[in-house]
């Protein structure tokens, strides 16, 4: 039984296709399959329903697959207590927001290779809840996110603040006021906003209920550069 055949295992049924496990380890789609069978011959079961669309775990298979995530996780201990003082090297699963990643994912990710070549990062985007749940699951190993002060995260989960971002209301300038308003004077314009699901979005929504304001999305849409230009167009507040 090889450590190998474990990580393929448990890559395709978190993809829950042969073709995107073998994208996600580099392999090809035959080697993945070959190590999946070595597996199952290991053990002595069947760990797949092959009958099925996606590809789902049998009964025992999800069992299986429970206990190699645990083997997994106890040999990404013993490798990082191996090796504290040297260079991080192998796979880093990060997951960022789309709000994030427009701004900063670029430069992070140069940044990332620069100062650690044999580190390779692989990013996923969500919101900030379901990355959460994504490191929950094992599926990432780190997430940057935007949450309200004070979120108290799961038990197995570690948070902390690197910093703090203020939120201003955006108009065309066609439709700036001549003095300074309030929420309440402008909320019926409408606004442009990330789907639902977004922090900022529910940060908003709760502010305006506890004005006892309704919220109005003339639009919603991911981008921020998009966001600004339908909002200069004057399709609605940002």
């Amino acid at each position: 039984m090889k450590i190998d055949d474990i990580d393929a295992f448990v890559e395709v049924i978190r993809c829950q296709s042969i073709s995107h496990a073998a994208e996600s380890l580099q392999l090809t789609q035959p080697a993945i399959t070959r190590r999946v069978q070595n597996f199952e011959q290991a053990l002595g079961v069947e760990l797949f329903d092959r009958n099925t669309k996606p590809l789902k775990p049998t009964l025992i298979g999800t069992r299986v697959y429970e206990q190699c995530r645990s083997i997994l996780r106890e040999m990404d201990a013993l490798r990082e207590l191996v090796a504290t003082d040297a260079p991080p090297t192998g796979l880093l699963r990060l997951g960022v927001p789309q709000t994030i990643g427009d701004v900063v994912l670029l430069d992070a990710l140069k940044h990332l290779r620069s100062e650690f070549p044999e580190l390779r990062a692989q990013v996923a985007t969500g919101w900030g809840s379901q990355l959460v749940g994504k490191i929950e699951r094992g599926e990432l190993d780190a997430a940057a996110a935007l949450f309200p002060a004070g979120k108290i995260f799961p038990d197995n989960i570690v948070g902390e603040s690197i910093g703090k971002m203020e939120l201003v209301v955006v108009c065309a300038k066609a439709q700036l006021p001549k003095k300074p308003c309030k929420l309440a004077d402008v909320y019926q314009n409408g606004w442009i906003l990330n789907p639902d699901g977004c922090g900022f979005r529910a940060g908003l929504q709760r502010t305006l209920s506890d004005q006892g304001l309704a919220l109005r999305v003339n639009l919603e849409t991911f981008g921020t550069e998009l966001q600004l230009g339908l909002v200069a167009d004057g399709l609605g507040l940002g």
